[in-house]
């Protein structure tokens, strides 16, 4: 049972707001961005997801740049409250096409319309986009994607100059194309967030990879569909799950876990792998994976700290891109905490580097190297002096660090799990709509110790 529902933007401003039960201030919008902006308790830069003020729980989720907010007295659960807030901005994105402060403020009536049939009164009815379509009558209004600005990693997909979002397409379930046609398309994303730890010399200490199986479908007459992984995929360190999948083999893709979509059938799936499906309308996740088998990081990373006289000190932080020239990282921010007595900070970047800029954030006291893209197979280097305001007393090491890595890369995935097949069942043969199977990976935990 919640109390408010509400959407901010970066700069605080109220796009969405609705009040369900009467029983929160008025203010509590206004209350709550100042504690997340002037976030200090706990020794915490960041607020947490749910914290609590005057009596007032607060739960909130940042989407592609937007605060999506919600209020209670209740005790309630958190993990509950945080997944409605999820849901919510996924149904939003399915109806809109795109989310984004725009997209919100144009299509107001929608929203509130949505949000009227998701919650009432405070009570959880619906998230469902195929179940929703019955109740909702409002048309959207398309926001050209061209113009949508770059929020993060999942905006990195490049089409000719326009970018594409890395995890959906930008085309509303209920919109047609222009002249009323339906569009016969279907995407299929698989989306790796990886984590590993190196250890200072650059061996790998921890390494896993959390992924999903994103499908959205524009398809008419909901029809089956059959999707083909790898023949060679084992599922429990056993060769067995708690599902009771059994396979043969030690198999080149070992998950150790994995979890499906209540629309997928297995019948098949432990003679060849293939997942059989009727899609439902709106974004979802075909299938959701983890794994820890050894892997090749697309990424090595060393880092060095060294005294380099009194009151001064050297950083070299190295990153060697591992994997195939033919595929690109986008967007990487690597940073590295620096002990708090570090006063100035000067850099030296490799000969001829383009795209690349670093930067002394004095306020938290961190060195932060943005580069703009890495192609496979190369190497990059960067060299910081540090000065201090006091003697080190021999605990640089203790003191700095570790060094974390953030970063996007299209069209790779570290599992080497892959779609054989997508096959759509249609008795018509001259039915054959777009099919479109995409790939990326993405830094979930990656850091290396000093």
């Amino acid at each position: 049972m919640i109390s408010q529902f509400f959407v901010l933007s970066q700069r605080g401003d109220n796009i969405v707001f609705r009040d369900y039960r009467g029983d929160v201030p008025k203010g509590s919008t206004e209350i709550f961005f100042r504690k997340v902006k002037f976030w200090k308790e706990d020794g915490e830069e960041e607020a947490p997801p749910v914290f609590n003020v005057d009596g007032v729980n607060y739960f909130h989720v940042k989407i592609v740049g937007l605060l999506f907010v919600a209020t209670t007295r209740a005790n309630v659960s958190p993990s509950l409250i945080m997944e409605l807030l999820q849901r919510i901005a996924r149904v939003t994105k399915d109806y809109l096409g795109i989310l984004s402060e725009e997209s919100l403020r144009r299509n107001f009536v929608l929203v509130y319309e949505l949000l009227d049939e998701v919650i009432d009164f405070g009570y959880v009815q619906t998230t469902s986009t195929e179940v929703l379509k019955s109740y909702i009558f409002n048309e959207p209004i398309v926001v050209d994607a061209a113009r949508v600005p770059a929020l993060g990693p999942a905006s990195l997909f490049m089409q000719g100059t326009k970018r594409m979002p890395g995890t959906a397409v930008t085309k509303s379930v209920v919109a047609n194309e222009p002249g009323g046609r339906k569009r016969e398309e279907i995407f299929v994303d698989i989306i790796e967030k990886i984590s590993v730890t190196f250890s200072s010399s650059g061996y790998i200490l921890t390494s896993e990879i959390d992924g999903t199986i994103q499908m959205k479908s524009y398809l008419t007459g909901n029809p089956e569909i059959k999707l083909a992984l790898n023949e060679d995929v084992t599922i429990g360190r056993g060769g067995s799950s708690g599902y009771g999948y059994s396979s043969s083999g030690s198999g080149a893709v070992l998950l150790d876990d994995c979890n499906f979509h209540e629309s997928v059938h297995l019948d098949t799936f432990d003679l060849d792998r293939t997942l059989s499906l009727v899609p439902s309308d709106g974004e979802f996740s075909v299938m959701n994976y983890r794994m820890t088998q050894e892997f090749k990081p697309p990424f090595r990373i060393t880092a060095l700290i060294e005294e380099a006289g009194a009151l001064k000190a050297e950083v070299l932080i190295k990153i060697y891109a591992e994997f195939s020239s033919s595929s690109t990282a986008n967007t990487i921010l690597v940073q590295m905490p620096l002990p708090s007595y570090t006063t100035r900070v000067s850099f030296e970047l490799e000969p001829g580097a383009v795209g690349q800029m670093a930067d002394f954030k004095e306020a938290n006291k961190k060195l932060e190297w943005n580069l703009k893209k890495i192609v496979g197979g190369t190497e990059h280097t960067l060299r910081a002096k540090l000065t201090f305001s006091q003697e080190s007393h021999g605990n640089l090491t203790k003191e700095a660090g570790p060094v974390s890595m953030n970063f996007t890369i299209p069209m790779y995935n570290a599992s080497r799990l892959q779609v054989k097949y997508l096959q759509i069942a249609k008795k018509s043969k001259t039915y054959n709509p777009y099919r479109w199977v995409r790939y990326v990976t993405q830094a979930n935990s990656y850091v290396a110790r000093i």
